[in-house]
């Protein structure tokens, strides 16, 4: 692992040094907004400065976003439905297919290691599914289908299982999903045609009224860390890489200690390709909170940063670890956050454009980051 983040970083600073643009797309909500659909622009990795954004494909509501690990395919969860994209040399998308599920209302979208098997949760369903794709990119009909039960101890948010997002883990052998109304991480074996099948046991919990929503592995798939919305904090699992379990190391908080906490939710986390540090972002109190990770995997707030945008629903790290495009749904807006190559830390910019209702940044991968992968 070692030689690994020391080669990654050697060919990041390279690549930096000799200059260059990252894509980005971006999902949106297009109802109560002036959106047309999911949207793309470029970073400059050196300068950190965006360009002009256009829109890649005109959708209804695309709000999350996964591309293919070949880079030729786009997917997105478009409320009671997926669809599939092809990439255009110009990074424009041309609509492939669509799949539509009349009782879903997806949120999240995601991709096993392999691109054939296409992952999507449904939120006020309480589902998650799976999905072929084909060669050619299109997404087939559902292969799996599983509905969760159960509830959590907070009555308004918790009266019901709402799936919330689903993952292949860096093996492909486990799928993931988080259940914010039960305070549940699934875990289900992925079979080779794209079967999810539930492990024994089927679950892992996080703290009692959590509420799991987004989680991001390590490089080895050793550690998961944990977003939980409803407590604002973060919690860290040990992952057994044969048996797929999951066991609960940590929780820590998003926020420094004493600070006011009413309305506040956290939506977002990310980690840095070095593995040394993860993002969360907190709406209602409108910051991105930097966690120092430890070798050991443990985490440690070091600095909680005012976000540029209002209502940082989502944010992403470029791919040479430079910068962070944080998603304002709340004032319709991208802006740009530079990351310190030393502490990780954060630090505002200037940088800013303007979209209606961002909700999911995605990069283009980096060759040199798969490669290593």
């Amino acid at each position: 692992m070692v030689w690994r983040i020391a080669v990654l970083m050697g060919l990041l600073t390279a690549r930096a040094q000799a200059g260059g643009v990252a894509t980005f797309y971006i999902g949106t909500y297009t109802d109560h907004s002036d959106s047309q659909g999911i949207y793309v622009g470029t970073l400059d990795t050196i300068t950190g400065q965006l360009s002009t954004l256009r829109v890649a494909a005109p959708a209804k509501n695309p709000n999350f976003l996964a591309i293919s690990p070949d880079h030729q395919f786009l997917f997105a969860a478009v409320g009671n439905g997926v669809e599939s994209f092809k990439i255009q040399p110009d990074s424009a998308l041309k609509l492939i297919s669509t799949r539509p599920v009349s009782t879903a209302d997806f949120c999240h979208v995601s991709l096993d290691r392999s691109g054939r098997t296409l992952l999507a949760a449904s939120y006020n369903g309480g589902f998650v599914t799976s999905f072929p794709v084909g060669d050619d990119g299109k997404i087939g009909a559902s292969i799996s289908s599983i509905a969760f039960t159960g509830t959590g101890p907070n009555a308004e948010r918790q009266k019901a299982p709402y799936a919330h997002s689903i993952y292949a883990d860096p093996l492909n052998a486990f799928v993931y999903a988080c259940d914010l109304g039960t305070d549940s991480i699934w875990s289900f074996t992925l079979g080779a045609s794209g079967t999810l099948t539930a492990t024994q046991p089927p679950a892992a919990k996080v703290p009692p009224g959590s509420g799991p929503r987004l989680l991001a592995f390590n490089a080895d798939g050793s550690r998961v860390y944990v977003v939980d919305e409803l407590s604002v904090s973060t919690s860290v699992f040990s992952r057994n890489r044969s048996t797929g379990a999951l066991t609960l190391l940590d929780t820590a908080s998003n926020v420094w200690p004493g600070e006011p906490m009413e309305g506040v939710t956290s939506s977002e986390l990310a980690l840095h390709p070095s593995g040394k540090w993860l993002y969360v972002s907190n709406r209602g109190r409108d910051s991105i909170s930097v966690f120092a990770i430890n070798p050991q995997g443990g985490i440690k707030l070091i600095q909680s940063v005012p976000s540029p945008v209002k209502t940082p629903r989502s944010f992403a790290v470029d791919p040479t670890g430079h910068w962070i495009i944080a998603a304002g749904q709340g004032n319709n807006m991208i802006s740009v956050l530079e990351i310190d190559p030393a502490t990780g830390q954060l630090a505002l910019t200037d940088a800013s454009a303007v979209v209606g209702s961002p909700v999911c940044v995605v990069f283009m991968p980096d060759d040199l980051l798969t490669l290593l992968q």
